[in-house]
């Protein structure tokens, strides 16, 4: 359990790192995120998912 909420604190803080830095740049980046095709946002997510998936295999075996 004290892996699985270490991993959790590291994400949020990769997550939180763009916000904190880059406020006005993450802004521009969401507005373009609206002009994105719901069918490209989920193949990216899909991908991501799936990426984030094998590392995690690959990490633990």
């Amino acid at each position: 359990m004290k892996y699985f909420i270490c991993v959790i604190g590291m994400v949020l803080v990769i997550e939180g790192l763009p916000y904190m830095t880059y406020p006005e740049w993450t802004k521009a980046c969401l507005r373009k995120l609206m002009e994105i095709s719901n069918a490209s946002l989920r193949v990216t997510g899909l991908l991501a998912v799936s990426i984030g998936l094998l590392l995690v295999y690959f990490g633990t075996r």
